[in-house]
């Protein structure tokens, strides 16, 4: 994360994920504070992917670069058969 600067956040959690916690950091010799901010990193990095994704995605259905569905569904279908349908494009 950038800047120097800190923030206390305080959530409450199940006393399983606290523990779950505890386990991880005493077995990575990390603190319960270090483990929580590369948790919240990794999911803010996931979330910030997954929009990025919906974005580019919505262009492309903008853009009209989109895949009929029938097509493949009907290529999946086709998968398991002796004569798989091309990718469609």
């Amino acid at each position: 994360m950038s800047g120097s600067g800190t923030k206390v956040l305080t959530a409450h959690v199940p006393l399983s994920l606290a523990e779950k916690v505890d386990l991880m950091a005493e077995r990575l010799e990390r603190s319960r504070g270090w483990i929580m901010k590369q948790a919240l990193t990794a999911w803010l990095d996931q979330e910030e992917e997954r929009e990025r994704l919906t974005r580019e995605a919505l262009l492309d259905v903008d853009a009209d670069r989109v895949i009929d569905h029938q097509a493949v569904q009907a290529w999946a279908d086709s998968l398991g058969s002796d004569e798989p349908l091309p990718v469609p494009r």
